[in-house]
């Protein structure tokens, strides 16, 4: 049984942005294969194979999309799929869009519940796994969690598959063509002759065509739809923003292409904006710091503990013997977690490029700062909202619009909106109003230049005694020590004040790590930090645990607190 997927945006606004020409009205692969077309030589991944053409990538799509499709996939089912960064998750991504499916990417690492909310909730009729990840056989895990999924009909797995499951591999190798209707063809040569293969209908561009994943608060993973439309148009045009030139970018992606934030992967720098894409199976900052000399990227996508661990590489200093090359860079994008302003500074020397201040979610927000914006201003806002992408309005507790400069709720609603949360009307009660709007659980004000300035999250303040503390104005400072590589600061359960203040830092490589008292002092005395704010709690940690999504994993620190205290 296919999904239903509801559409919370008003029909009459979607129609307007159409003929505003906010989206494109083409499918990701249409608009895939007019980029094909236009430069079928061109590298379109580059990963840990080496590159792949345009033309040899929608090759494998396509050989792909007639393996679902013999498979029994039709359109509109959900196609869970679990796989690495690489050419093989962006072939699969695109075999789906050509099918009028619906792609649900994961990151690998998620483990046996997540995986089960998710295909149940989703109802996904076909997965997509790679066999082993780490100490995890996926593919036995799915088998173990087919009786608990009635929907889910097919499985291609990608190494040895269990009995009853596809293999990807074999799909990939088939050599025999299907007989059918030619597509728009792309030259032989590298690719060889174009695959004699198309779907069979044109899927409708505000149809949903992927499925964002994102932890939010929730118990279980929060699911967001988007159509092609809101992808390629609201999407898409937050990318081109951030591109500078004629030619086309190559962007390198370090999260995960199956996360939120990597979702301007496939389906914008290939199907949109015509460019390159670099990745690496998973975040190594020293792979990544090579990567750049050895790709020559144009933007790096990133989280901010990723590029904190890429600046203490001494190939990245100034001057430095066997510096890196970074002139092809034109901007990191930095995502998925507020920075602080010392990173910032400090990214903007090592890598000699503007650094973007991106705030965005899977549930449908985005603001960033621009390439030509001043540091003041990347460090302390998150730019001018812009109505191509989605409006950004600030709101009282009520609902009615806050006064300019005052700080209330972010919500967001645009292009870019998603159609709803899938399979939960509960999330959809509780993030969206009856007229689109998303509501993000931020807090915000729009300052008298017009831009957007982040001052909290409803749900991550520290309540202590009564006293409202922001653990976002914490961490800052403390990231600002001297000895402080990165930190991150949340508030753990205590039974007589509600909750306490707790800091968790990496040090700096050389630098003694400093402990609780010195922290302290630094905060109260250095800082100015208020009293009643200061840490009570402070662990030092060779590194921060990261989530699949490349996020700091604040359920794992919450976890290891809870630990701690019960040992103690």
């Amino acid at each position: 049984m296919n999904t239903t997927f509801h559409d919370l945006v008003p029909a009459e606004l979607r129609t307007e942005w159409a003929k505003a020409g906010r989206c494109p009205g083409r499918t990701l692969f249409e608009l895939f294969e007019e980029q094909a077309e236009s430069h079928p030589l061109a590298p379109a991944v580059l990963d840990g194979e080496g590159a792949i053409s345009y033309a040899e990538l929608r090759r494998t799509a396509l050989r792909l999309a007639r393996a679902l499709a013999d498979a029994g996939t039709r359109p509109g089912d959900v196609v869970a799929v679990n796989l690495a960064n690489g050419r093989l998750a962006c072939a699969v991504d695109l075999a789906v869009a050509a099918l009028g499916a619906v792609c649900l990417p994961y990151p690998v690492g998620r483990r046996r519940q997540d995986t089960l909310a998710m295909l149940r909730r989703s109802r996904a009729a076909t997965a997509v796994v790679t066999r082993h990840i780490g100490g995890t056989d996926y593919g036995t895990m799915l088998d173990e969690l087919r009786p608990q999924l009635p929907d889910l009909r097919e499985v291609f797995v990608l190494g040895e598959p269990p009995a009853g499951m596809r293999s990807l591999d074999a799909a990939l190798r088939d050599p025999a063509e299907p007989s059918g209707p030619s597509g728009p063809s792309g030259p032989s040569g590298p690719s060889g002759p174009p695959v004699p293969w198309e779907p069979v209908s044109r899927p409708d561009p505000d149809a949903a065509a992927r499925i964002l994943v994102s932890s939010g608060s929730e118990a279980e993973p929060k699911m967001v739809a988007y159509s092609h439309n809101a992808l390629a148009g609201g999407r898409g045009e937050f990318m081109r923003s951030l591109v500078r030139g004629e030619a086309p970018p190559r962007i390198m992606f370090l999260v995960p292409l199956a996360s939120s934030f990597g979702s301007t992967g496939t389906s914008v720098t290939l199907a949109v904006l015509g460019g390159t894409l670099v990745v690496l199976p998973r975040f190594d900052a020293a792979e990544a710091v090579a990567a750049i000399e050895r790709h020559r990227p144009t933007h790096i996508m990133g989280v901010p503990t990723m590029f904190q661990e890429m600046l203490a590489d001494p190939r990245l200093r100034p001057g430095a013997s066997g510096r890196i090359d970074t002139s092809s860079l034109t901007a990191l994008v930095c995502g998925g977690a507020g920075v602080d302003p010392q990173t910032v500074e400090d990214c903007v020397r090592a890598f000699g490029c503007a650094f973007v201040n991106l705030y965005g979610s899977a549930d449908g927000v985005n603001c960033h700062t621009q390439i030509e914006d001043d540091l003041t201003t990347v460090k302390t806002t998150a730019g001018r909202p812009n109505p191509d992408v989605t409006t950004i309005r600030i709101t009282r507790d009520d609902g009615a619009e806050a006064a300019p400069g005052e700080v209330g709720e972010i919500w967001s609603r645009g292009p870019m909106s998603p159609l709803c949360y899938v399979n939960a009307p509960e999330l959809d009660s509780q993030y969206r109003t009856p007229d689109g709007w998303v509501r993000t659980g931020d807090l915000g004000r729009i300052d008298p230049s017009g831009r957007l300035n982040i001052t909290g999250r409803m749900k991550e303040i520290i309540i202590r005694a009564g006293l409202n503390i922001s653990p976002a104005e914490v961490e800052q400072m403390v990231n600002t020590h001297p000895a402080v590589k990165s930190a991150v600061c949340l508030g753990v359960p205590d039974p007589s004040l509600g909750e306490r203040v707790c800091v968790w830092a990496v040090p700096l490589p050389g630098q003694e790590a400093p402990d609780l008292a010195e922290i302290r002092r630094y905060l109260y005395e250095d800082q100015g930090l208020e009293r009643a704010k200061l840490p009570e709690l402070f662990h030092v940690v060779d590194e921060l645990p990261i989530s699949p999504a490349g996020k700091v994993d604040k359920h794992a620190l919450r976890a290891s607190a809870t630990a701690t205290a019960a040992a103690s």
